[in-house]
């Protein structure tokens, strides 16, 4: 069995964690491979001195790896889709930063998880992805997104006008700063920001969320993930935003964009015990009196 390690270069993941998952290895016959930058960054930034096995890119990975572990939070593990792809390869988050619903195990308790991922006792969660068509000249290869896609104003500019068909039937023209296109799983990050709702993971749904709409009638909208939904967007501005996660990029006014479910899912790896709705309570403190 291979893990490969994937982190951002941040003081949070420093190499504690490696030794760590270096000591484990060894004790439960599995190796380890680190993603290469983060790999450099151990070395300047706490004087790590171990060699291990690397991989620079996605092909890398899929050849090497049977899981991956993520460690930070949630914009960590939505990096690793770009990593996996296709491939299938479990993803198990491990949040070493702050609030993180798709990096549910707790730092201090990445001991345990890797002994239950090891002895298999683990469920996969599959998670539905939202997918751009006809920009892969934009997006590259990797036109999906595992939280939202989104439509926004550039920075300073005026709101812009975004007609919405649903299997091309006209849904409304939002006036607004943008629009949200959340999967059931970005149900919780920047729809819920925007009075989005909540959607257990396999809701098999799509949520429409205006950001900062004109008119305050114009409420967040489900619909299944069935369906294609297309955009005119029109403006003051020559151009605008468009972001799957976190990757963005700018376009101009007046393109024609269609977004449907992917053909293929992202495995999040679901240790025993764990549960979406335990998550829901702790990340959100559901139930627990704050008053003094």
């Amino acid at each position: 069995m291979t893990i490969a390690v994937y982190a951002r270069n941040t003081k949070d993941n420093h190499a504690d964690y490696l030794n760590q998952l270096l000591i484990l290895s060894r004790n439960e016959k599995f190796n380890i491979i680190i993603y290469a930058p983060y790999m450099e960054y151990l070395r300047s930034a706490f004087a790590f001195s171990q060699e291990l096995p690397t991989f620079s890119n996605s092909e890398e990975l899929i050849a090497k790896a049977d899981y991956v572990i993520s460690l930070g939070g949630d914009g960590t593990l939505l990096e690793t889709l770009e990593l996996v792809r296709r491939s299938g390869i479990p993803v198990l988050g491990v949040n070493t930063g702050r609030l993180g619903f798709l990096a549910a195990v707790y730092k201090e308790d990445l001991s345990k998880a890797i002994q239950l991922l090891v002895k298999e006792k683990f469920t996969l969660d599959k998670r539905e992805l939202i997918e751009v068509e006809n920009m892969t000249r934009e997006f590259g290869c990797v036109n999906y997104a595992l939280n939202e896609f989104t439509i926004h104003k550039k920075e300073s500019s005026a709101m812009i006008n975004i007609d919405t068909y649903v299997d091309g039937i006209f849904l409304n023209s939002y006036f607004a700063d943008g629009l949200i296109i959340s999967t059931p799983t970005g149900s919780t990050a920047y729809s819920l920001s925007c009075g989005g709702p909540i959607m257990v993971p396999d809701s098999d749904n799509f949520i429409i969320t205006p950001i900062a709409p004109h008119n305050l009638n114009v409420r967040p909208i489900v619909i299944s993930n069935n369906k294609t939904i297309s955009f005119k967007v029109t403006g003051r501005g020559e151009r605008f935003n468009l972001s799957l996660d976190s990757r963005s990029v700018d376009v101009k006014n007046n393109m024609q964009i269609s977004i449907k479910k992917a053909d293929f899912r992202l495995n999040l790896i679901n240790l025993e015990g764990q549960h979406f709705f335990e998550t829901l309570r702790n990340k959100l403190l559901w139930g627990i009196d704050k008053r003094q």
